[in-house]
């Protein structure tokens, strides 16, 4: 054992986030403190997430309703199971149920979401509009796969665990949501 380091790792070892899946573990022993953990190092980017599935205005309820799920949940966690894409299937079914109620309840004539908050946006503010808008005329499907994909950092093996899919039809909702992007994007840069 080192001295002053009574647990015989190195400083790095020492200091290094704890993973998700200890922390899991331990709230899944009843230790609150762990879900505390788990809550600061996910809300930020699950609030982003959900803020371009759905919108600004609901994203904050659905980031609240994402975590309270997990607490809820927590007993159909299967442990050994990765705890991010677990988090984020979660997030997709609220965001999913979200969309479904504001279809039937308040129809649009454009599609688009409302303007995003600042943190998490692109630096050009047209830009970010411009993708905004064009994200919102996606299909859910499409639109979940590249958020994921491309601004969540997720691998489309992660995606598709997920989403309860096989990875080769994330592959084929990202490229067609892709190129669907690619379209739309053009389009409104032919409009300027």
């Amino acid at each position: 054992m080192k001295p002053g380091n009574p647990v015989g790792r190195t400083p790095t070892e020492a200091h290094a986030p704890e993973p998700d899946e200890l922390l899991m573990e331990r709230f899944l022993g009843g230790d609150a403190s762990a879900f505390e953990a788990l809550f600061v190092r996910h809300a930020a980017r699950v609030h982003a997430y959900l803020r371009r599935m759905v919108g600004p205005t609901t994203a904050e309820d659905l980031t609240q309703v994402t975590f309270l799920s997990v607490v809820r949940s927590r007993d159909r966690f299967v442990r050994g199971a990765r705890f991010r894409p677990w988090l984020y299937a979660i997030a997709s079914n609220a965001a999913r149920d979200q969309l479904r109620r504001a279809r039937f309840e308040q129809p649009t004539d454009t599609g688009e979401l409302p303007e995003t908050a600042a943190e998490d946006v692109l630096p050009d503010p047209a830009l970010e509009k411009a993708v905004q808008g064009a994200l919102a005329q996606l299909p859910v499907q499409q639109r979940e796969a590249i958020l994921l994909h491309r601004f969540q950092g997720f691998s489309f093996g992660e995606i598709a665990e997920a989403l309860g899919l096989s990875e080769s039809a994330v592959k084929v909702r990202a490229h067609r949501g892709y190129v669907r992007l690619r379209a739309l994007l053009a389009h409104l840069g032919e409009e300027t």
